[in-house]
């Protein structure tokens, strides 16, 4: 039984004050609970508002707000497990610069994004996210951390330009995809556009830095439909890569570390905060998210990060 539901029980002298009082007293408990809880995890404060349920990072005192049906929210994976991608967050903050512009493609309710343009000074990040619901989220966190350095957009980007179905389901935003991920009867399809990075780019006359792009297994998709930026601007590239996902676009992971790698790109994995050279994915790879910095471009990162330094 709920709050709400004890409330109207009281009202309606179903159980008396002395009742009430005890039985609320036992749920409101949970608040000092969860200042126990929350000690060691990456979380300054917690509020309860008339609207909304809002989680502040202690990590650049970010503010994000709750979903109560997404269970795998930035927040809430922070309130769960402590940090949200603690070490591949950490090589992210350290691979860009001062100054550097940052496309994150699936941005979802941006937590990437706000982290870097809030601690990385003079970026600019344009974030990515189709899912209008999700894209809310976005708009209202962005807005509530007064970033005013980063720009967001309501679609995606593929290898093609056209209105197309996504699959999403409530319970899990993040994995929102082109192909339906989940299986499961709240799957609902959502109609988004999407936009190829090359003509985004001569449009809008960007230059570009450093990608993260996780789009739930379309990744081969939107580096194709971007190939000719990434040839131009070389930028620094994070991506996740699962070859369940990728399957459902009938393609392998190692087809993108081969397309990269034929325009001078390396790619690489995180092990104790450091990069670690990866070259072929198969059916013993645990990783799921990868670097790829260009061999000329990025040699200073490639020395200055990776495990025991570069290796010729």
């Amino acid at each position: 039984m709920n709050l709400i539901d004890i409330e109207k029980q009281y009202k309606n002298n179903e159980i008396d004050k002395q009742e009430y009082i005890q039985i609320m007293h036992n749920i409101h408990c949970s608040l000092f609970k969860y200042k126990e809880f929350i000690k060691g995890k990456d979380i300054e404060k917690i509020e309860i508002t008339k609207n909304n349920v809002i989680i502040t990072s202690q990590t650049n005192s970010i503010k994000m707000i709750c979903d109560k049906d997404d269970q795998r929210i930035a927040p809430l994976e922070i309130l769960n497990f402590g940090y949200y991608e603690k070490n591949d967050f950490n090589m992210v903050m350290n691979l860009i610069d001062e100054g550097d512009s940052i496309f994150d493609i699936g941005a979802n309710v941006g937590w990437y994004s706000l982290n870097i343009a809030k601690a990385i000074k003079n970026t600019k990040v344009l974030a990515f996210e189709p899912i209008p619901k999700t894209f809310d989220y976005l708009k209202t966190n962005v807005e509530m951390n007064q970033l005013n350095n980063i720009k967001i957009f309501n679609f995606g980007f593929s290898n093609e330009e056209k209105e197309i179905e996504f699959y999403f389901y409530k319970e899990g935003s993040g994995n929102a995809s082109l192909a339906n991920l989940s299986n499961v009867n709240t799957t609902e399809k959502v109609k988004c556009i999407v936009q190829r990075i090359d003509t985004f780019m001569v449009m809008n006359n960007y230059s570009i830095d450093f990608i993260k792009c996780d789009v739930e297994g379309a990744e081969l998709l939107v580096f194709k439909g971007g190939i000719e930026t990434i040839k131009r601007d070389k930028p620094i590239i994070y991506t996740e890569m699962l070859r369940k996902w990728s399957s459902k676009f009938n393609y392998h992971p190692n087809e993108i570390i081969e397309m990269l790698a034929n325009i001078g790109y390396r790619c690489f994995t995180v092990k104790d905060n450091y990069l670690v050279e990866f070259y072929k994915m198969d059916d013993t790879t645990t990783e799921t998210n990868f670097y790829f910095l260009h061999e000329q471009k990025h040699i200073a990162k490639i020395k200055k990060f990776s495990l025991w330094g570069y290796i010729y």
